[in-house]
């Protein structure tokens, strides 16, 4: 996405290169045609491709191959090394395919060639003949799950209807970026838009924004909008995403606090600060601190405002909280951490201490709740989020959820969990879609078992995280966090429950294939134990 192209590093392929030196199961990194590309050796057949990322252009070569894949070291997107695939989120398009000789001892790069999409795609379990695939789907909620389903349901195949329903105005985006590049000042608004315009027209999506349902008749099978008008539905994906959490505006009403959630909401931001001198972060969570950060780079004296004594020690610990706000406080942002907001007024925030900070805008970071009202109105079971099954399917044959707004069984203990991640929620969209597509056969359908990741980026450091630990006994520091070059692991009763890695891409890659052979191994006693 966007950014300078990439240093041509490694052999020129062209030119060949011998057999011998491409590893196999492994990678070699080299150019061809002016462009980078990687050679890859499986089972005496060599395979090339493109060597950056089509999600935000990482090195490739620095990633993990595994199985006749590799994962990129930034974002643990995943491809198919023999077709250029794009097999798992947050990447959406394909890596290029290159034409390969052999000739002799020695192996050629003569040309790229077109991906075969689905071609290296892990075969779906065989549906029977009687399987009755819905003849529409509607999907409400038009961020990373329902823009990843909608994909899906068409790259595997389906005809049908598709219905993409928006409360936003603008079509799906890259949401993460409002708090990062997009908000520093770093990245054009060119690259927030997830898809080409054009994309749901070509694919026959119609794409409804600026629309919000207000209703879902279970028994009818359709849903009603705000403007009055009614749809009706095979399938239906309730992806509603999540709010944030606002302050009691009685207390907080001398002054417009801003939140962060939509494009909308960061261009307010931004127009704001392009005329203030000081900005209040209340609340130390990530998005507050990446605000922070992006609020440092437009030139902004910063503080942040919080209750805990550390920022994120309740997601993160006190060893890495504390090593994030070193960052901050590296970067000129001012903590004021055991404190909370009492008074809000035009230029001035109050603290509960007594404390007054001059302030010209204030942002809020204080938490989200899951957007589960229209489930709970329609009689769907909701627990702080629509619970759903291991194939991500309510208590209504045909209607799922996925996203901010699903609360799913934990693969590892069979405790639901609502995670609030850009990726997951990409890639329970595309579980949900397969799973909408195996219609009556539910036998053929996916258990939603990916491991959580998510990344943060402040400054120019990125922290990566694999698992999901909500609690912990035990956080076991590898490296040195001063040296921005650690493994932050969280154990409960000995089990590896979550990595977070600086400095470390390579680690975390392989923390999240350990993860992943954990969870298949403890998701099949559950499921022996019928836990569901």
């Amino acid at each position: 996405m966007g950014g300078e192209p990439p240093e041509l590093n490694g052999p020129d392929f062209g030119r060949g290169v011998p057999f011998t030196d491409i590893p196999d199961s492994g990678m070699l990194a080299g150019h061809a045609q002016g462009k980078p590309v990687l050679l890859t050796r499986d089972s005496g057949d060599v395979f090339a491709i493109s060597a950056t990322c089509s999600h935000y252009g990482a090195p490739l070569s620095e990633g993990l191959v595994e199985h006749g894949t590799v994962r990129c070291p930034w974002h643990h997107a995943c491809f198919s090394l023999r077709t250029g695939e794009a097999l798992r989120a947050p990447a959406l398009s394909p890596l290029a395919r290159w034409t390969v000789e052999r000739r002799g001892d020695l192996v050629f790069v003569t040309g790229e060639s077109r991906a075969e999409p689905g071609a290296s795609r892990p075969a779906a379990p065989g549906r029977s003949s009687d399987a009755t695939v819905p003849t529409s789907v509607i999907i409400v909620g038009a961020g990373a799950a329902g823009d990843a389903a909608a994909d899906v349901l068409r790259r595997e195949g389906y005809d049908g209807r598709i219905t993409l329903i928006g409360a936003d105005e603008f079509a799906p985006y890259d949401r993460p970026n409002l708090s990062k590049d997009y908000l520093a000042g770093t990245a054009p608004e060119e690259w927030i838009p997830l898809r080409p315009e054009d994309f749901y027209r070509q694919n026959d999506i119609e794409l409804i924004l600026g629309r919000r349902v207000t209703a879902l008749d279970v028994p009818g099978r359709h849903v009603v909008l705000d403007d009055g008008s009614a749809r009706v539905f095979g399938a239906l994906l309730l992806a509603t995403g999540s709010t944030p959490v606002h302050l009691p505006t009685p207390t907080y009403g001398g002054s417009r606090v801003y939140y962060l959630r939509t494009l909308a909401d960061s261009r307010a931001i931004i127009a704001a600060a392009e005329h203030a001198r000081v900005a209040v972060l209340l609340g130390a969570s990530f998005l507050s601190l990446e605000v922070a950060a992006s609020l440092r780079a437009r030139g902004l004296e910063v503080h942040v405002v919080a209750p805990e004594p550390h920022p994120l020690s309740k997601v993160m610990g006190v060893e890495l909280g504390e090593f994030i706000r070193s960052l901050h406080e590296q970067n000129g942002v001012s903590f004021h951490m055991g404190r909370t907001a009492s008074r809000i007024d035009a230029g001035l925030v109050t603290l509960g201490s007594g404390e007054e900070i001059a302030a010209d805008l204030v942002v809020a970071g204080i938490g989200v709740r899951a957007n589960d009202e229209l489930a709970a109105l329609a009689g769907l079971p909701v627990e702080r989020g629509i619970v759903v099954d291991e194939s991500l399917e309510t208590s209504v044959p045909g209607i799922f959820a996925a996203g901010d707004a699903a609360r799913y069984p934990d693969p590892r203990t069979g405790e639901r969990i609502r995670v609030e991640h850009w990726v997951v929620a990409q890639r329970m969209g595309q579980t949900a879609a397969r799973n909408i597509l195996a219609g009556s056969d539910v036998a053929s359908r996916q258990r939603f078992d990916a491991v959580p990741f998510f990344w943060s980026r402040h400054y120019d450091v990125s922290i990566s995280y694999v698992g999901h630990a909500e609690s912990w006994d035990e956080v076991a520091v590898s490296g040195s966090l001063d040296h921005q070059d650690a493994t932050v692991t969280y154990r409960a009763d000995g089990t590896t429950l979550a990595v977070a890695t600086v400095g470390r891409d390579r680690a975390s890659l392989e923390a999240e294939v350990a993860m992943e052979a954990d969870y298949a191994a403890d998701a099949a006693v559950a499921h022996t134990a019928g836990v569901r």
